[in-house]
């Protein structure tokens, strides 16, 4: 019987623990079980995605799968989104127009795949790269893929390994399927039908959709587009209405104001460059006062301040990566301050912001170096704002 399987689980975080309570007959370890794990085994490891491919266990181990290859045979019809920004929206706004279609969403968000009902008809699954490293068969119907940056080189140990993680899919997929990926992938080895695009625009005049009637901007408008294409090939169906009723997550570029009308932009979920960049797009034309900084996961930075460039924009620098920012701000030649805090960092845009300007934290790194997660991070940044 499939759940009478005998595994290996490494990790025991929420995806270890779905797969626990699936296969009970399982051995689960983490890094303090080490001394137990058998070097030895042949036997079939399935890999938490937080697990790193340099951990010891890992190393050792012979036998290797995701989750997802350990359900593919038992799969439904199967959307895998993945990308450096935008893959949970664009998971989340998929469901939103599919949910009648008796779908389900979860992988890398909310509903471990392992708990997912076997029932549904479609799954929707946000796909990080973590997992797809660790997949070696298992692939989906459909593949979306958004942009593609630097993101994750400390786990992964360098950007082309994470771009390959992230393509991984396209080279296991068969005739019949659907991928819809950046048009700089379309030379990329595939058995898929390749939809390629080059921007929002681009992909909108190749499924006939018309934008004016979508009510997000970037970076919203590309991940609706997107949700939009699935209903669009699977059910030829366009609903402007029912994707304009989704509403976006908190910390995505949220904006609000102060007491004062002044406008801020609470964007802490920008935990990489490139959300960043596209985050500031909106503002292009306005003073910007930027809170940047915390755990920059050792990505390369310059590409952000070579787009900073291009805009009005004083710069107050926050977290560990504090020393390194201020480098690149002289480097570039943009206005900063060294604020270390974000408490400091507000109270210092307060001073200066003003109805023609806005404040922003899109802090173009992860937040645990002084935070919980990014949505503490978020919520103290517009509690400092308010006060």
């Amino acid at each position: 019987m499939f759940y009478d399987k005998k595994l290996r689980i490494l990790g025991k975080g929420k995806t270890a623990l779905a797969l626990k309570e699936c296969f009970p007959n399982s051995k689960w370890y983490d890094d303090s079980d080490f001394k137990e794990y058998d070097l030895t085994s042949n036997d079939l490891t399935v890999v938490s995605p937080g697990i790193p491919p340099f951990n010891d266990m890992v190393k050792k181990s012979s036998n290797i799968c995701s989750d997802y290859d350990l359900f593919f045979e038992k799969m439904p019809f199967s959307i895998w989104i993945t990308g450096t920004n935008g893959k949970t929206t664009t998971t989340q706004m998929t469901q939103h127009l599919l949910e009648k279609y008796n779908s389900q969403f979860g992988g890398n968000i909310g509903i471990p795949l392992s708990s997912m009902k076997l029932d549904s008809k479609i799954w929707i699954l946000e796909t990080s790269s973590f997992t797809l490293h660790y997949t070696n068969h298992a692939y989906p119907n459909i593949f979306i893929l958004l942009p593609i940056s630097e993101d994750h080189i400390t786990w992964h140990g360098s950007f082309q390994e994470y771009r390959d993680a992230k393509l991984k899919p396209l080279s296991m997929m068969k005739d019949g399927q659907i991928a819809i990926v950046p048009e700089e992938f379309k030379n990329c080895k595939t058995s898929a039908h390749l939809i390629t695009y080059k921007d929002s625009q681009d992909l909108a005049n190749k499924l006939n959709i018309n934008i004016s009637k979508i009510k997000f901007k970037e970076p919203f408008l590309l991940d609706a587009l997107l949700a939009m294409a699935t209903e669009k090939i699977l059910f030829d169906k366009i609903n402007y209405e029912k994707i304009n009723s989704f509403k976006v997550d908190k910390h995505k570029v949220e904006e609000f104001t102060d007491k004062n009308g002044n406008l801020w932009v609470d964007d802490s979920k920008a935990t990489n460059v490139d959300a960043t960049i596209n985050a500031l797009k909106s503002y292009k034309n306005t003073k910007i006062y930027l809170i940047l900084g915390g755990d920059d996961k050792g990505a390369k930075l310059e590409p952000l301040f070579e787009e900073l460039n291009k805009y009005d924009v004083e710069v107050f620098n926050i977290g560990s990566n504090t020393k390194r920012l201020n480098e690149l701000c002289k480097k570039f030649n943009i206005l900063y301050k060294e604020c270390n805090y974000l408490k400091i960092a507000v109270e210092n845009i307060k001073e200066k912001i003003s109805k023609n300007s806005v404040g922003i934290l899109s802090p173009a790194a992860a937040s645990l170096d002084q935070f919980s997660s990014y949505s503490q991070r978020g919520e103290e940044f517009k509690k400092l704002v308010k006060i």
